[in-house]
């Protein structure tokens, strides 16, 4: 991971946390330091609760101070056992299981539970929230099970094994290398905590593992949605379609942004097209759905994604941790800001969206592949069909993939299930729903280079007639990549070399030479 950003992020201070931050954190290394007047709210938060603590076992009982949990709450902890308890709440919730979050998924983690105490709402010292700054800006990334939140308190059991190596227990990965959590600090030069009151709950509750997942996701479907207007433009060049319906007066009566800015990309990225041009007189009133509908169907998509957008980054901004303390008033109260459940109704809504972009990629596959209605082109755009089968299992694997989707789609935000000796009675399963999403994604961005693959052999049976200037480098980048199919080979090192391009944003940087989509 190289860090190519020169200032680091400001925590807590002017500019607020986006998505675009947290992916440069979180995939790009960028630096992050605690912003000064966040220090100021931090030390605030924390003097409510050293006043609570100085009462000693006279102080009124106070939830994740001197107290219990969940079922527990209503048993008071006595003054010399804070520190154990604190400890034990990180030992004992730290239950997950199967295989560990990706590397940045685990740094959004770290940036998100920090941005939490930096808003002066969680009653820590400064020194937690700095380690966990220095444990992201050293690269000392914990071990966190994939599974094993409900998202009710928040993501309890993967915050709980991120807690476990601030506290120098537990495991994390430096440099590639895994090892204990406390020789994982020692190698960066870092120095385990001792969890005071309040220290160890304030790690645990909250949203932060749903929301850097959902947040990553989210941002990779974005580039799909940018994606599918540009490989939609090259199939409808290979199929002979027309750009009629990107007029802008179609859009302007129905005012969808998402449809507005997908007709504007879908007609910039036909002009100047010479296939257009050739058969311009042809004829033909209508294209399919699949290609006239491109600018509704992709833009009710990117209009679902910018409301999910905006729900995660308000989540980003905001304190989940339970109780909250309110430093100008010296109260501390409890409440239930982190149940996932605004986050997992976004990420729902978000698959939903994201798996439409690839229900109409597979469609416009099929237009491309069969004889029946591809405008001229051969059986399974080969030239040699028969003794050749081209990219007929292509669609196959698409159609696969498209119907994977489908089941992933189903929302996790209706279920539930309680917990907690039914003190945690209603869930959102927000992990659930960000894990969904982001396989989702995944499966779209592959049937989209699916798609880029036959209509790039599509464009090449049309010539000597090429497609405008734009899509004339999307092409250029494939075929250097990808060979024209002439006979058959096996079709996997193809998808995964295209697949390649898009995740390298090459695709989209060939494109930004000449034009620049929304």
């Amino acid at each position: 991971m190289t860090n190519a950003f020169t200032e680091p992020y400001q925590l807590g201070g002017t500019q607020p946390l986006g998505i675009e931050v947290l992916v440069q954190v979180a995939r790009g290394g960028r630096k992050v330091v605690l912003a000064e007047s966040a220090r100021k709210r931090i030390l605030a938060a924390r003097e409510v609760v050293d006043r609570i603590q100085r009462g000693g076992d006279q102080a009124p009982a106070v939830y994740g101070v001197n107290t219990g949990f969940g079922f527990l709450a209503d048993v008071r902890i006595s003054e010399r056992d804070i520190r154990d308890l604190q400890r034990n709440l990180i030992r004992s919730h730290a239950a997950g299981v199967g295989q560990p979050l990706p590397e940045p998924v685990v740094r959004g983690m770290l940036l998100l539970r920090a941005q939490v105490l930096a808003l002066g709402y969680s009653g820590v010292r400064v020194e937690v929230c700095e380690l966990l700054l220095s444990m992201l800006n050293t690269g000392v990334h914990p071990v966190i099970p994939s599974k094993g939140s409900v998202g009710a308190s928040g993501d309890l059991a993967p915050l709980a094994h991120l807690a476990l190596v601030v506290m120098g227990e537990g495991e994390a990965i430096v440099d590639g290398t895994r090892l204990s959590g406390g020789d994982a600090l020692k190698k960066a030069g870092l120095t385990p905590l001792v969890f005071e009151a309040k220290e160890g709950i304030s790690l645990v509750n909250g949203t932060q593992c749903m929301t850097s997942l959902g947040a990553l996701a989210i941002y990779d479907a974005e580039e799909a949605a940018r994606l599918a207007d540009t490989v939609g433009a090259l199939s409808l060049e290979a199929l002979k379609g027309t750009p009629v319906a990107f007029d802008p007066r179609i859009s302007a009566v129905r005012p969808h942004p998402g449809q507005a800015a997908s007709a504007r990309n879908l007609s910039r990225l036909l002009e100047g097209s010479g296939i257009v041009e050739s058969h311009k007189d042809c004829g033909k009133v209508q294209d399919p759905y699949s290609l006239r509908c491109m600018p509704q169907v992709h833009g009710a998509t990117r209009d679902a994604l910018a409301y999910a957008k905006q729900v995660l980054e308000r989540e980003m901004m905001s304190a989940t941790d339970n109780p909250l303390v309110f430093s100008d008033k010296n109260e501390m109260i409890s409440g239930g800001n982190f149940h996932g459940q605004p986050v997992a109704l976004a990420l729902d809504f978000a698959g939903i969206a994201a798996a439409e972009l690839a229900n109409i990629s597979e469609r416009r596959i099929e237009q491309l592949v069969n004889p029946h209605l591809s405008s001229g082109l051969p059986p399974f755009l080969t030239p040699h069909s028969g003794l050749n089968s081209g990219f007929m299992i292509a669609q196959v694997s698409a159609a696969a993939l498209v119907s994977e989707n489908k089941i992933l789609a189903h929302p996790a935000s209706v279920d539930s299930i309680p917990s907690s000796a039914g003190r945690e009675d209603h869930v959102s399963m927000g992990v659930h729903a960000a894990d969904k999403l982001q396989r989702i994604v995944d499966n779209t961005l592959n049937v989209l280079a699916i798609e880029l693959m036959c209509a790039a052999q599509g464009v090449d049976l049309r010539a000597p007639h090429k497609p405008g200037a734009g899509l004339r480098a999307v092409h250029a980048e494939v075929r250097a990549r990808v060979p024209q199919l002439e006979q058959d080979r096996p079709l996997y090192v193809d998808i995964a070399a295209i697949r390649a391009l898009i995740d390298a944003r090459t695709v989209s940087a060939a494109l930004a030479k000449h034009l620049t989509l929304e």
